[in-house]
């Protein structure tokens, strides 16, 4: 898959450093083991559904040794007209079970190649930097940072933190600014590396009254699943929503149009917040009055 991953164009350029194992992503991942082995940082880049074919090898023959190989998944998410064989909705769920793996989401292009730097650096254990098809998108500036959590938008009210995770961060800016009209602070949040939950999740959802994750990844033991228990493991009791695509063989059609279908769009992700919003004021009123 080397035109389609991009690593022809490295290959003509550094002929010594790049191998095509064809369509054999377990290979591949055994051989990034023996090369991390031997003192190298591999880089493996594969579309993003079909490193679920190497869960084995990422778990028992590179995590398990902590080794440096450093995946780079496209196609991730919706992918749109590939079909559902290739939508890459999986990995965040599938490979956020492998113990010191880091998964990095990054939001455009300025952080795609910081992360994807950041990877690289990254000696004590494996690395997964993910990003989607298409057109890349206008890098979105964090207006301020939390450790390693960007903060894309914010207003003095707080009422959801909203965790956007990858190519969903414009999405959540554009929902913030919807909600807002409505008299509502959102916070929106770019994780930036989403595996292992950042630590500095638990303050900013401790300072709000709801928590809203957003992911282009499966709900089912996704991004938002995994935020949820760390809050609870922290004892913080801000109710979590987690929204994402659901677990199926989705049809054919543009990434637009498939999402649409799915009710992931700025429009139906504020209906949602708004709902559910109205919902702790009416509680709080009620308790108010007894």
């Amino acid at each position: 898959m080397g035109d389609s991953t991009g690593i022809s164009k490295l290959a003509a350029k550094y002929p010594d450093r790049a191998f095509d194992v064809g369509i054999a992503e377990q290979h591949a991942t055994t051989s990034a083991a023996g090369l991390a082995l031997g003192g190298m940082h591999p880089v493996v880049a594969i579309y993003a559904t079909f490193l679920n074919r190497a869960f084995d090898q990422v778990l028992l023959d590179v995590a398990m040794h902590r080794l440096p190989v450093t995946f780079v998944l496209d196609r991730a998410g919706i992918t749109g007209p590939d079909g559902p064989s290739h939508y890459g909705i999986w990995d965040l769920a599938v490979f956020g079970v492998v113990p010191g793996l880091r998964i990095a989401a990054p939001r455009d292009g300025a952080t795609l190649r910081a992360e994807l730097r950041e990877a690289v650096s990254v000696e004590d254990g494996p690395t997964i930097v993910r990003f989607p098809t298409g057109t890349v998108s206008a890098d979105i500036p964090a207006i301020r940072t939390v450790g390693g959590v960007d903060v894309l938008s914010e207003q003095e009210r707080r009422d959801v933190l909203l965790v956007a995770v990858g190519s969903f961060a414009q999405m959540g800016v554009d929902v913030a600014g919807r909600l807002a009209e409505h008299g509502y602070g959102v916070t929106v949040v770019d994780p930036r590396w989403v595996r292992p939950v950042p630590v500095e999740l638990i303050g900013l959802a401790a300072a709000h009254r709801l928590v809203v994750v957003v992911e282009d990844g499966i709900r089912t033991g996704g991004v938002g699943g995994a935020v949820a228990q760390r809050l609870r493991d922290a004892g913080v009791p801000t109710p979590v929503h987690e929204i994402g695509i659901e677990p199926g063989w989705h049809p054919h059609g543009s990434r637009g149009e498939i999402l649409a279908d799915m009710g992931l769009t700025g429009q139906d992700l504020a209906h949602q917040v708004t709902g559910w919003i109205s919902q702790l004021d009416a509680t709080a009123e009620i308790s108010a009055t007894l």
